[in-house]
């Protein structure tokens, strides 16, 4: 039995390097992200509302916790090293 690398029989997935004009390459760019965006499922107003009050409310809570225990640890510190 003849053992092969991987290496040496392994295909490459890209095909062959091509020089491009930049600027065709920036328009097939856009193109690409143009038809991206078209896949895109927009939420309407009444979900952007929705999400964005989530996102606020939970803000706020996190903001909130992260000031306690800040608050504690300086209180704790300060009681530890008085």
């Amino acid at each position: 039995m003849k053992k092969t690398s991987r290496s040496a029989t392994a295909v490459s997935d890209r095909p062959a390097a091509k020089s491009e004009n930049i600027f065709k390459r920036l328009v097939r760019f856009f193109r690409e992200v143009i038809a991206e965006l078209r896949k895109v499922i927009w939420p309407n107003r009444k979900q952007l509302t929705t999400y964005t009050l989530v996102v606020l409310a939970f803000v706020t809570v996190m903001t909130a916790f992260i000031f306690g225990l800040d608050l504690a640890f300086v209180q704790g510190v300060s009681w530890l090293f008085g």
